[in-house]
């Protein structure tokens, strides 16, 4: 039986970006860096500061080597003793998908790694295909080298595909699943219209992205936010390298795979969301193991920006409830 519940907006007013809701508490202080190209772009990400009581907040940056000799960047944020956190980013984007909530999850205590797929970032480019399977063994290569034993893990979009081959794969790494606006791909998923993959795929790029930015936030939310947005792929990035990401996300299958995740799992969707149809929730909450379903009323793809308060809010409790 899927356990499922409905948060309404009318209820918690989403929050704007730079401003913290009732559901977190926050104080904005100076954030310690040990400087880089990597430690940079986190101080970008909305200054997330030393947090209460003085307590110095870390921003490290770094390389993985993964198996097949590839170099993966990571960004780690947060308390070096708090309860680690994967973040995972959607196809073609980098770490910076999460710089408007990342650091609420550090202050409420835990310690964020995200990293830059392959093909993006600073990490390296490399030919060949890529598939949803082979990114969830870059991300425990990643554990690896910071030395993570087990995490939270934390999937939007095709980071939540790529986060359901990490808890299938490697059960013993995964503490506790969040399935954000994502799907389990493959026949049985519920695919975007016809019409959304054609405006996308258009040769006018301005329509596209601004058709892009309306898949992802509300009208309202676009009028009374200007920018920047970290959601819209990696601009650095080839075409070559946004083939390979598209490819990887579009074969995606994971359904067999569902039944044998042990880890407890959130499911989290925008009930508005038609760039990742919100169908595809149920289908998640029901095929995994005692799933708990989360909906977010009047929500696009970016919930987790958007609608930031209220999503952060449930994913701790769930996170804080094992």
């Amino acid at each position: 039986m899927i356990v499922t519940i409905v948060v309404v907006a009318v209820v918690a007013v989403p929050w704007s970006r730079g401003h913290r809701g009732r559901a977190l508490r926050c104080a904005r202080r100076s954030r310690t860096s040990p400087g880089g190209r990597g430690a940079t772009a986190g101080r970008r990400s909305g200054g997330h500061g030393d947090r209460d009581g003085g307590r110095a907040v870390r921003f490290d940056s770094g390389k993985a080597v993964a198996a097949d000799g590839a170099a993966i960047a990571y960004q780690s944020a947060g308390n070096s003793d708090g309860r680690p956190l994967v973040l995972l980013a959607g196809q073609a984007n980098n770490h910076r998908w999460w710089d408007s909530s990342r650091g609420d999850f550090e202050d409420a205590g835990y310690r964020t790694i995200t990293l830059d797929w392959r093909g993006l970032g600073d990490s390296d480019k490399p030919d060949g295909l890529y598939s949803t399977r082979g990114f969830a063994a870059d991300v425990i290569a990643v554990l690896d080298e910071v030395g993570i034993a087990k995490a939270h893990v934390y999937g939007t979009s095709m980071g939540g595909r790529v986060a359901q081959w990490v808890a299938a794969d490697f059960p013993g790494r995964v503490d506790s699943l969040v399935l954000g606006c994502t799907s389990p791909g493959g026949p049985h998923a519920v695919e975007r219209d016809k019409s959304v993959r054609r405006t996308l795929a258009q040769a006018d790029r301005a329509t596209a992205e601004r058709f892009l930015l309306e898949l992802m936030y509300t009208p309202a939310w676009l009028a009374t936010h200007q920018g920047p947005y970290y959601v819209l792929g990696d601009p650095d990035m080839t075409a070559a390298a946004r083939r390979q990401h598209l490819t990887a996300s579009a074969k995606h299958d994971a359904w067999d795979v569902l039944p044998s995740i042990a880890a407890r799992t959130l499911v989290v969707h925008g009930t508005d969301d038609v760039f990742n149809p919100a169908a595809n929730a149920p289908l998640l909450a029901d095929r995994v193991p005692g799933a708990r379903q989360v909906l977010i009323e009047g929500a696009r793809h970016a919930y987790f920006d958007e609608f930031r308060g209220l999503a952060g809010a449930a994913v701790l409790e769930f996170l804080g409830s094992g």
